[in-house]
């Protein structure tokens, strides 16, 4: 029944007085807890999970308790696995959680934040001391429609911020500088903190800024500026330069974020969530030295932005030797449709059905095909799923794990 009510034209705008009145609720049930605590809110389309974990580890390292509610995981000390397929979940669920963070004494909350949140009400009574911008790109037209209110629906996070710390070489920048009085901005190619001498490597990235000497163990271009972000969050706040950089160096790796998984083969196999055309970019730009050939899988949801699958197709055509489309939460769309819009792309992009270009709708029988068909010194991507624990079908959630199917396929190789 939501299903069809949610394809009713304004539905989204309809419904706007029942989220409010549902946070509202909320806050007042659970005695706004996030007001007992300094809130760091994280938006963006991309690295926002990877910006927030680098933040809570950050501040935890340097003795500060810090609570951490993102898409992966929730919590202080020992973080709890997160199983909805959302970020900011509903205002209920949210103070619940803020309110257990809060019962532990942390100092600290870092908050990933998306547009839907915002647009609904989702954090109304949670103040924000730090707003950070990751980047804006295309996501979420099925629901807000234009790029603009997708943009603004996040710029909503730094009206209500006390300092915001921008990404410079992002379009938007300009909007989100608007909205806060006091802001830092960072980036590669322009902001106040710059990174430069950027080494990239399979084992992290490494790059100096002002005084400090920044390294990850997370591989990526994408988080030199997710770590920037973090060093910005860390001076504004009064870390000292070793607390900083031992703090983003601590973070060994977020789940579903450009993990490796290795059980003694000959190629490799990473795991990313990735599932925007920005986002996949950014997984194959730091991929882009691989000197096999990389086999891709991927596929997209159901009833979300359909524009995006010949784009996303035609991104893995190009940047892939052989892509393989498959399933992703289709709900309650024909998961062949879905997949026929990235064939289009990836065909565009001159791959060719069962020479390049296959598909196999069933997602553990994809990865399966994929780790098959590599050999020594391949390169296997899969895309879209990250950290999560099911896969929503039109009969409802059944579980699946991207990582675990993957260490299954490649422990029967032996």
């Amino acid at each position: 029944m939501k299903e069809k009510l949610e394809k009713l034209p304004f539905y989204n705008q309809m419904v706007l007085p029942y989220h409010f009145a549902g946070a509202a609720a909320a806050g007042i049930k659970y005695k706004f807890p996030a007001k007992k605590m300094r809130v760091i809110g994280v938006t963006g389309t991309n690295g926002k999970t990877t910006t927030c974990f680098m933040i809570w580890k950050m501040l935890n390292e340097a003795g500060h308790k810090t609570g951490l509610l993102t898409t992966v995981a929730w919590g202080v000390d020992k973080l709890q696995k997160q199983i909805e397929h959302m970020t900011t979940v509903d205002s209920k669920t949210l103070n619940s959680r803020i309110e257990k963070v809060r019962e532990t004494g942390a100092e600290f909350l870092v908050l990933e934040v998306t547009s839907h949140a915002m647009a609904q009400f989702r954090t109304l009574g949670i103040p924000v001391e730090i707003a950070v911008m990751t980047n804006v790109t295309h996501d979420h037209l099925d629901y807000h429609k234009t790029f603009e209110r997708y943009r603004d629906a996040k710029r909503k996070l730094f009206k209500k911020a006390k300092y915001g710390v921008i990404n410079a070489d992002d379009k938007s920048a300009k909007y989100f500088k608007q909205d806060v009085k006091e802001y830092v901005t960072y980036g590669i190619n322009g902001g106040e903190k710059r990174a430069k001498k950027i080494a990239l490597a399979a084992s992290g990235v490494e790059y100096v800024c002002d005084e400090m000497k920044i390294k990850t163990q997370i591989p990526g271009n994408f988080n030199v500026y997710n770590s920037l972000a973090a060093m910005c969050v860390g001076e504004k706040l009064g870390l000292s330069k070793e607390e900083i950089e031992k703090g983003i160096f601590a973070l060994a790796e977020v789940e579903g974020r450009m993990n490796r998984v290795n059980e003694g083969q000959n190629f490799e196999v990473i795991v990313d969530y990735a599932h925007t055309p920005d986002a996949l970019e950014k997984v194959f730009n730091s991929v882009n030295g691989h000197k096999g050939r990389i086999i891709s899988v991927h596929g997209g949801a159901g009833r979300r932005d359909e524009s995006t699958r010949p784009i996303r197709g035609e991104i893995l055509g190009k940047n892939s030797d052989i892509v393989i489309v498959t399933e992703d939460d289709s709900r309650d769309e024909d998961p062949e449709k879905i997949a026929a819009a990235f064939v289009e792309g990836a065909k565009k992009a001159g791959k060719k059905m069962d020479k390049d270009l296959f598909v196999e709708i069933d997602r553990g029988k994809a990865i399966e095909m994929a780790i098959k068909m590599a050999k020594k010194g391949d390169l296997v991507l899969l895309l879209g799923k990250g950290h999560e624990k099911t896969i929503l079908r039109k009969e409802g959630p059944v579980p699946f794990e991207d990582l675990k199917v993957a260490r299954k396929v490649l422990k029967g190789l032996k």
